[in-house]
């Protein structure tokens, strides 16, 4: 094992024979792969347990002569490439949305007002999603590209039509180069736009159609193969308006690996090393997909460590950990990810809600649901206009930019239990900052998507009337 991050589990000194504790750099592990030739023959390295940084030197130690163990260090590069990769999407007749690729700021311009705004703009081959960001504007562009990323003929900039309030899907694959096992497919609580480590997701899917189903499995088992994966792969996939787009595919493992094998009961990492260093999936243990509960991800954020830091959701990832809830129906699996994750779902109090005009209507029935079990509503100017236009009692309560006393200063008051607070836009996302900000500070439970706002009134309502069970995970693999 080579890593240099003493926090993760595979530096734990019973995980590997040996353990090399050095910077992953080309010509570091080239060293150690040298040392370990001096011992004896070297059958290969397997670099798809480790994220984006060793994809990054695959093509350096194939060109020293190191064997890769799984999928070609081409068919890694053929993902990563964006133009070879659109030529591969197309002959398999798959869907993307559409996008370009920009080397400096005028061609960034011309590839935006091609597609039409709002854009998804992102540096090629990065963690984290790091300086990803959805651009509205012309203006918020040029920003971005001066504050954001340097943009050049060797690093250029890569611009994706923002499918906006799609539904995410994360699937994660095991294939051997002739069979693909699909081992996990999981929908995404928040919609599209909020990066995959980020969001809070389900498995199995908690209301997406059986044919829409259908249809990603087929697509991730046919990228499997035009891939010739030899391991693992993830593919990420938007749902709008029943139709399925092909968002990103990598063939290596996803973080949501330990997720799923945990909630299915199966050792997919195992599995997959195992089909790495030659076996065939027919002779492994069989991946059983088909469970009768329901486990829900939930991210953990570290935004009460970093005063002045935005808890808003982005393309960019933000969160340090994940906790899961599982139970036999999904507002139950919710809710327990909730309290795993710290967040304590109110059963009484005042409700804040301040969405952006697309999310009106979806949060009409969370709000109506919250009043009949008690709960009381304030809103602010469009927010409150639309709800008691939809027959709402509803308090009007002032922005911040209106003068005092305003919500923030309801939220300092202990007057807010909940707040649900979405927008769009650059300049909306300033102003909302401080109630954001507030909440998090003051411990109110805050949500910044329509979908997850749904998602915790289900789970509110589920709390009033049920009690918490707790169950091993065992019980639920043997039920």
């Amino acid at each position: 094992m080579v890593n240099c991050n003493p926090e993760t589990v595979s530096t734990d000194y019973d995980t590997s024979d040996r353990l090399y504790f050095e910077p992953l750099t080309a010509e570091d592990v080239l060293e150690i792969l040298h040392v370990e030739q001096s011992k004896g023959k070297l059958k290969g390295v397997i670099v798809q347990f480790g994220g984006q940084t060793p994809l990054n030197l695959a093509k350096a130690l194939e060109d020293a002569g190191i064997p890769i163990l799984g999928t070609s260090p081409d068919a890694i590069d053929l993902a990563e490439d964006r133009e070879r990769f659109a030529a591969l999407i197309n002959k398999l007749k798959l869907k993307q949305p559409e996008n370009g690729i920009a080397r400096s700021r005028e061609e960034a311009i011309k590839v935006a007002e091609t597609i039409g705004y709002p854009v998804l703009m992102r540096p090629s081959y990065v963690l984290g999603g790091r300086a990803m960001e959805i651009v509205d504007t012309q203006a918020q562009l040029e920003n971005y590209i001066e504050t954001a990323v340097r943009v050049s003929g060797d690093s250029p900039v890569l611009i994706d039509r923002y499918l906006r309030d799609a539904v995410e899907v994360d699937v994660d694959c095991v294939a051997d180069g002739d069979d693909v096992v699909v081992a996990g497919i999981l929908q995404h609580i928040e919609e599209a736009g909020v990066h995959s480590g980020d969001s809070a997701c389900s498995l199995p899917p908690y209301n997406l159609p059986e044919d829409i189903i259908a249809e990603i499995r087929r697509q991730a088992e046919v990228l499997a193969r035009a891939l010739k994966v030899k391991g693992l792969m993830n593919a990420q996939f938007a749902v709008k308006d029943g139709l399925v787009y092909l968002i990103e595919v990598n063939p290596r493992a996803s973080r949501t690996v330990p997720f799923v094998a945990k909630a299915i009961g199966a050792p997919i990492a195992k599995i997959a090393a195992r089909v790495m260093a030659g076996e065939k999936l027919k002779d492994l243990p069989t991946i059983d997909l088909d469970i009768d509960y329901i486990a829900v991800k939930e991210a953990v954020f570290p935004f009460n460590r970093f005063p002045g830091v935005d808890p808003v959701l982005s393309p960019e990832m933000k969160s340090t950990g994940e906790v899961m809830g599982i139970d036999k129906d999904f507002a139950m699996a919710f809710a327990k990810a909730q309290l795993g994750a710290g967040m304590v779902l109110p059963q009484s109090g005042k409700l804040f809600v301040s969405v952006k005009d697309s999310d009106k209507p979806h949060i009409v029935p969370a709000v109506a649901k919250l009043i009949e079990m008690g709960f009381t509503v304030c809103a602010t100017g469009g927010t409150a206009d639309y709800l008691q236009g939809q027959g709402i009692a509803v308090e009007r309560v002032n922005k911040v930019a209106q003068g005092r006393p305003h919500i923030v200063d309801k939220i300092i008051d202990g007057e807010i239990a909940l707040v649900f607070n979405t927008t769009e836009g650059w300049q909306s996302l300033k102003d909302s900052e401080d109630i954001r900000r507030s909440a998090l500070v003051n411990k109110v439970s805050y949500f910044t998507t329509a979908s997850a706002s749904l998602a915790a009134t289900e789970a509110i309502e589920a709390l009033s009337v049920r009690k918490l069970e707790v169950c091993t995970l065992q019980d639920y693999h043997k039920a």
